[in-house]
């Protein structure tokens, strides 16, 4: 445990962030993991109407520094691919 006051501080500070981020990374997670199901049944149109929400839960946590732009990119692309690839 730190001694200096800003550095006690900065431990707070740190842990509460480290909550925020884990529940954006969940809630992205869990997004993904409705999208991937609707795709696994083979509803075509829910999935399509799925898509757009669960890119903006991705986009929204690389907005914040959750994850890397690069790596949201990514995410899309693979779920835009098994979105195409229902047809």
């Amino acid at each position: 445990m730190p001694n200096i006051k800003s550095a006690k501080k900065r431990v707070l500070v740190i842990d509460k962030k480290t909550e925020i981020n884990k529940a954006v990374k969940s809630e992205m997670k869990t997004e993904i993991k409705k999208f991937l199901a609707v795709v696994e049944s083979g509803d075509k149109t829910a999935a399509q109407a799925m898509f757009p929400t669960t890119c903006s839960v991705i986009d929204s946590a690389a907005s914040k520094g959750v994850i890397k732009k690069n790596t949201a990119a990514n995410k899309k692309s693979g779920l835009a691919k098994k979105l195409n690839a229902m047809a």
